[in-house]
């Protein structure tokens, strides 16, 4: 145990000793957003930063022109550190994703300079298109996730929470095509595809009256015409569709997509139901990896708000979910921002730039790097870790 110790105290001095590198690129990853697929700028920064440190980085990686992936170590079970980078459309790191980048970052590299002894194999995987895309869900099927043991990442959030409490996710494009006319003078001649989009629109507002607590709808109207006096020939929108498990997820989808056949049958119009792939799955915690983690964190100070006092609607989306019916997995929130402060707003965009921020980042790369060696070192950990995870796909 005093073995373990000493690795972690050395590991968290590791993330000390690179403070100023890690908040330069969170910085510079918070003042460059980039959208899912597009994070060129990020994915460079965290690639030469790997790279100066001597290790060996693949980049791209699994197919996906912004993924990359360094290995460490030659014996012992494998973990896989995951990095997040992309930013939201027109709010950037409101959901601080340069927070995430940084605190896998920093782990990967405190815990690569332990050198001879690293206590098992290490795997820094920079994983892009969370916000939209599944980038994790993409690199699983090429094969990223084949040999981990557990796959780890921390969340920024306005609390500490042991665990990010989650939901499936569907997202749908529906284009409705219509006929054009002059909406004053001959009306009678047009099919108005945003007449159709408006009724689907509300059927699923209605639909919301009758739907499962642990269900979401929602969506936007991305064109709906051209001008005022010309009958709309093409409407589209784009909608989230979550439930509690994959199951429910696919039950609901076939409810909205009635919906939107509802609205092409009210009007006449023409409509293409277009559901992208991959889905979000809901994640599966792994409670002793969790454990462990939060453990290490309050040893730095953090304090958890109790996940059993979470409000019920308090609940998102991440393709970490994907991961987790892979491999155990893990995905805990740290305070980036004051309690009152939610993610996906701009207020927490500037927190994600704020000390407040960068503060969680340099503890988030601690209570990784020490968790990381909980696993590596601990056999009764795996032991509990594997059991508790063929528990959860058993269910």
């Amino acid at each position: 145990m005093a073995d373990l110790e000493t690795l972690k105290q050395d590991a968290c001095r590791g993330v000390d000793e690179r403070r100023a590198l890690l908040l330069a690129i969170a910085r510079e990853i918070h003042a460059v957003p980039e959208l899912a697929f597009e994070e060129r700028h990020a994915a460079a920064l965290l690639v030469r930063a790997l790279q100066d440190a001597g290790l060996p980085v693949e980049a791209p990686a699994y197919g996906l022109e912004t993924a990359f992936e360094s290995r460490v170590g030659r014996d012992g079970p494998t973990v896989a550190l995951l990095a997040e980078y992309d930013a939201l459309p027109g709010l950037g790191h409101a959901c601080g994703h340069n927070l995430i980048a940084t605190a896998t970052l920093g782990a990967g590299l405190a815990l690569a300079a332990l050198g001879s002894r690293l206590p098992g194999r290490l795997r820094v995987l920079g994983t892009p298109a969370e916000e939209q895309g599944g980038g994790k869900e993409l690199l699983a099927r090429a094969g990223a996730f084949d040999d981990v043991d557990a796959a780890l990442m921390v969340h920024p959030a306005g609390v500490d929470l042991v665990t990010m409490p989650t939901l499936a996710l569907a997202e749908v494009d529906v284009v409705y095509h219509g006929r054009p006319a002059h909406a004053s003078a001959m009306p009678e001649r047009g099919v108005n595809a945003l007449d159709a989009l408006v009724a689907a629109y509300q059927a699923i507002a209605m639909l919301r009256q009758h739907i499962r607590p642990t269900e979401r709808i929602h969506g936007i109207i991305t064109e709906g015409g051209q001008a005022p006096n010309v009958v709309p020939e093409r409407a589209a929108g784009r909608f989230y569709v979550r439930a509690r498990n994959a199951e429910e997820l696919a039950a609901l989808k076939q409810r909205v997509a009635g919906c939107f056949r509802a609205g092409a049958e009210a009007t006449g119009a023409t409509s293409e139901i277009s559901w992208r792939d991959p889905d979000y799955l809901e994640l599966r915690t792994n409670w002793p990896l969790a454990g462990r983690y939060q453990a290490n964190a309050e040893a730095l100070g953090r304090v958890f708000f109790p996940f059993d006092k979470l409000p019920s609607s308090a609940m998102g989306t991440t393709d970490m979910g994907n991961v987790s019916h892979r491999v155990p997995a893990i995905h805990p929130m740290i305070a980036a921002a004051p309690m009152h402060c939610t993610i996906h707003a701009r207020e927490f965009a500037e927190h994600a730039g704020s000390p407040l921020g960068e503060a969680a980042a340099l503890d988030g790369a601690k209570a990784l790097a020490m968790t990381a060696l909980d696993f590596w070192c601990d056999a009764e950990l795996r032991r509990e870790t594997r059991a508790q995870f063929e528990a959860s796909r058993s269910t």
